[in-house]
């Protein structure tokens, strides 16, 4: 949960003056506090250090002014006030010298994210006042939908089976006026999405194909996919416990692009918005499907199952279908699809796949600008022979144990065959340790990236 209006003041409210002051910036302290107050903040204990921080009392013994450290960062960073916001007394306060960004209000906004549904959490009790200068909504727009992938993937697949993801679309849906519909269960096969339903078939809550249209009709078509495997046991391949243990966070993918889907339509960005969420479990019973056999997707392609714990790309390639028989302006996939392309880049940084030079390097650069960094891998050509099926037409695995992040992709590629633009995101979708503003859980990566290069595409 994030509770924007505890976290923010506005423009104009009495507040302390908050000042910011580099660990080798010894002068910049002692021009604010003089001689004196400089020597009694580090006798203090301040340093200048990422997160510490200096109370200065009046003569009264009121507070009149907080010192932060940012360390080695930059006043106008994403995470300069995360470290510190949970330290400061309950108050208002205020950033001087004009050291105010968007980013750094942001890193702001995120250090009161709470996963609270469960159990009640100590709230952070200093609030910001807003900056002029700063788009306040612009902020809140990208704080609320990261907070919204990190509420769907923190969730638990009790709560956030197919049916709950579902109705996370649909409410965000509504929010916006955007037209909502949902394909579930045995109408899959009439609609023609045949694996997604053989990969959800065995579950309780029956899988669906999750389908949000937004924005004017002759805007350009910009669709994303997210998969939305919302617990994932491996089927009849089955992961031990150690690796089931977080696949409540396999749905991650869609949290990405349910995440930009909502920045896209809070900030009102003129696109034709399509998004499209395969929601399944991959359970196991009596009618799971099984290694090496052979299912026939929406674009006719049949394909040998390698693995049942290589499910999410079978999911993905019917809504993919779908949305390349459309020839948007692009497609944008997210996925916590492979281990490999964590093995290969870590826990922090997404794959990033294109079919478009000019693209990838857009999403690239709006992802370093934002603090929301991913990484290219290349759809190797080289390798797509190795998905070639011996009985069908695909393999979903292929032979090769190696460049697995790769192959994937490019098993993906193979049903997106109209459309010129094509991105897929390999993601984590989970910080594995808290540091400030992003606790350990649940986490949104990418979406922020992909969000600034459509409002400098179509802004």
């Amino acid at each position: 949960m994030l509770d924007l209006d505890a976290l923010f003041a506005p423009a104009g409210t009495d507040a302390v003056p908050l000042h910011m002051v580099g660990s080798d910036d010894p002068a910049l302290l002692e021009g604010l506090l003089g001689a004196d107050g400089a020597a009694w903040a580090k006798n203090s204990g301040f340093t200048g250090k990422s997160g510490s921080i200096a109370l200065i009392p009046g003569v009264d013994g009121s507070l009149i002014r907080v010192i932060v450290g940012l360390g080695e960062a930059k006043p106008d960073s994403l995470w300069a006030l995360a470290g510190v916001a949970d330290k400061l007394p309950e108050g208002t306060y205020a950033l001087a010298d004009g050291t105010a960004s968007e980013a750094t209000l942001l890193g702001w906004a995120l250090s009161g994210y709470r996963f609270d549904r469960y159990k009640s959490m100590p709230v952070q009790k200093a609030r910001l006042v807003w900056p002029a200068q700063i788009d306040s909504a612009l902020v809140m727009a990208q704080a609320r939908g990261v907070a919204l992938a990190r509420d769907l993937v923190n969730t638990p697949a009790e709560d956030m089976g197919p049916s709950g993801l579902a109705e996370a679309a649909r409410t965000l849906a509504e929010a916006h006026g955007a037209a909502f519909s949902v394909v579930v269960g045995e109408d899959l096969l009439a609609e023609n999405f045949p694996m997604i339903h053989a990969v959800g078939r065995a579950a309780a809550d029956a899988p669906r194909l999750i389908d949000l249209v937004w924005g004017r009709e002759d805007a350009p078509k910009v669709t994303l996919v997210g998969k939305g495997v919302c617990f994932d046991s491996g089927g009849l391949d089955l992961k031990p416990a150690s690796g089931m243990k977080l696949m409540k966070k396999d749905m991650g993918g869609s949290a990405q692009v349910l995440a930009i889907a909502s920045m896209v339509m809070e900030t009102k960005l003129d696109v034709r918005l399509r998004v499209l969420i395969p929601a399944v479990e991959n359970a196991v019973s009596g009618n799971a499907f099984r290694p090496m056999d052979i299912l026939k997707s929406r674009k006719g392609l049949t394909v040998e199952v390698g693995n049942t714990d290589a499910e999410g790309r079978l999911v993905l390639a019917d809504a993919l279908t779908l949305a390349d028989a459309e020839t948007p302006d692009m497609i944008i996939d997210f996925a916590t699809l492979t281990g490999a392309a964590r093995v290969a880049l870590g826990t922090d940084l997404p794959a990033l796949f294109a079919t478009d030079d000019q693209f990838a390097g857009d999403v690239l650069e709006a992802g370093l600008a934002e603090g929301d960094p991913l990484w290219r891998m290349p759809l190797h050509d080289a390798y797509d022979k190795q998905m070639d099926g011996k009985i069908a037409d695909l393999s979903s695995t292929g032979e090769s144990p190696f460049g697995g992040a790769i192959t994937a992709a490019l098993f993906l590629r193979r049903f997106v065959t109209e459309t010129k633009v094509w991105a897929h995101v390999d993601v984590m979708s989970w910080n594995t340790a808290t540091r400030p503003g992003r606790p350990e859980g649940g986490e949104a990566q990418g979406p922020r990236a992909v969000f600034e290069m459509l409002r400098r595409r179509y802004r």
